[in-house]
């Protein structure tokens, strides 16, 4: 995935989930393909100076995002946002930062080996 798009390092996380996220998965044919018919909820809660709730609705391929905490989210998301600035550069791995316990997750496990399809 090299010529995926990257989030700029200083981007605001209200920014990158209400545009960012959307923009990318529409600009990624590839990317719109994989997430086939995937129908779900993700809660982000970012914790930290810049923080907050986000939530991304996955649909027929698109995505779209919000700030916010999500009434039912099929899976919920929880990261300080130095790591998840890491993550964005790609200074660390999805599955290093759960082994580290600097990402934990509530709900679907399948879905959250899906994430990557949607952020990057």
């Amino acid at each position: 995935m090299p010529d995926r798009a990257v989030p700029p390092d200083d981007i605001a996380p209200a920014e990158f989930f209400t545009r960012w996220v959307p923009a990318a998965v529409a600009g990624d044919p590839d990317r719109r393909r994989r997430l086939g018919d995937t129908h779900a909820t993700v809660q982000f809660e970012l914790t930290g100076e810049g923080g907050g709730f986000f939530t991304v609705r996955i649909r027929d391929g698109a995505v779209e995002g919000g700030e916010g905490k999500a009434v039912e989210p099929d899976l919920a998301v929880q990261v300080d946002v130095a790591t998840w600035r890491a993550l964005n550069r790609g200074d660390l791995s999805a599955p290093e930062a759960m082994l580290r316990r600097r990402v934990q997750i509530r709900g679907s496990f399948l879905l959250a080996l899906k994430l990557h399809l949607i952020l990057g």
